[in-house]
């Protein structure tokens, strides 16, 4: 009898335990990256499927953290705030042909939600173009030009053509002549530009100068690059291909035809695949899968592409090609709501296959 109270007051705990709300019901994070906002500071275009991205929680603990080709479909995560980096490559030095591109966002995750982030790669360093005038050697036969930003020097050769990349803070150029080194100019750069400079020898009692002369004309600060207007060759032919849109961006160009769409063959045998693609072991040369990503393999994430009997089939298919699963591509055609279970691409009439891309 002595016990009863005890046993009352532990099945009254019990119940109000039993009463507790249940924990926060999860969220999904999934992203994309818009190619269509990268800015230029040269002719090349990284691989954004080499892109690196960070995914972190609000106590910065790391979700993940490896290249875009290679991350999740979605990550199912607790309600909170959520930060993704993503970088072109990493960049902590005065360098040649280096152009950084990424971008920071920072997203609300609510209770049973789904949310996607569009990441819009900017240019985030910038850059410096010397135009060095022919008697520079010999008014300074021993004399070297370098940029020099911080503690570190990049030495800029008399015909060297490429951009230097730099941080956008201040940048120094400087001479080195006769064992001393001379400031020729000091500027603070900003994000996407990239400063076009005229070393030019001036003459002055029989002894030359050097004097620096800033091009405002050629300095880039807001240059689009819409994918797929670079010059590439396809089908044995050179040409330009025009603006191509992302497969994620399919859905809202439905029933258009002639269209040109750029993303990352996945796999194929999409009557046999289910719910995802198959990636190997490929028997159907009729078609192909293509995303935004190589990692994606979810149907419905896919743009389903038909290879009509010919140049485009003979090239892409992936019975001949299993090798060509990973590659980018650019295709043009009718795009359609339905094909094999997902949005498709019908008469696909052209391609530019973006093998051995940096």
């Amino acid at each position: 009898m002595a016990l009863l109270p005890l046993l009352a007051a532990v099945a009254s705990a019990c119940d109000d335990f039993g009463l507790a709300p249940d924990s926060p019901q999860q969220g999904k994070l999934t992203w994309t990256l818009d190619g269509n906002a990268l800015t230029k500071a040269d002719a090349e275009l990284p691989d954004t499927n080499d892109f690196l991205l960070t995914i972190r929680d609000a106590e910065g603990s790391v979700l993940y953290d490896g290249t875009y080709g290679d991350s999740p479909e979605f990550l199912q995560v607790e309600p909170g705030n959520y930060t993704l980096s993503i970088r072109s490559i990493s960049f902590s030095a005065p360098a040649f042909s280096r152009p950084q591109y990424g971008d920071d966002q920072v997203v609300l995750i609510p209770a049973g939600e789904t949310v996607n982030v569009t990441l819009r790669c900017t240019l985030l360093n910038a850059g410096i173009r010397l135009r060095i005038s022919p008697d520079f050697l010999t008014a300074f036969p021993d004399g070297v030009l370098y940029l020099k930003q911080e503690q570190t020097s990049l030495k800029y050769l008399y015909n060297e053509k490429r951009i230097a990349y730099l941080k956008p803070e201040s940048a120094s150029l400087i001479l080195y002549n006769e064992g001393k080194d001379q400031t020729l100019l000091t500027r603070r750069l900003q994000a996407r530009e990239i400063l076009n400079l005229g070393v030019q020898v001036a003459r002055s009692g029989g002894q030359g100068r050097l004097e620096v002369a800033v091009d405002t004309s050629k300095v880039w600060t807001q240059d689009n690059f819409v994918i797929g207007g670079d010059n590439s060759s396809g089908g044995g032919e050179d040409r330009n291909e025009p603006d191509a849109i992302s497969v994620s961006d399919v859905t809202n160009h439905i029933g258009e035809k002639g269209v040109w769409v750029y993303g990352y063959i996945v796999g194929g045998d999409l009557t046999s695949a289910g719910n995802s693609v198959k990636t190997s072991g490929i028997t159907k040369a009729t078609h192909l899968a293509l995303a935004d990503r190589s990692s994606i393999t979810s149907k419905a994430s896919c743009l389903a592409v038909e290879l009509p009997k010919g140049a485009v089939r003979d090239a892409l298919n992936l019975v001949e090609h299993p090798g060509l699963i990973g590659q980018r591509v650019y295709v043009k055609g009718d795009l359609v709501a339905g094909y094999f279970g997902t949005r498709g691409m019908k008469s696909t009439s052209d391609y530019v296959l973006k093998q051995g891309m940096e």
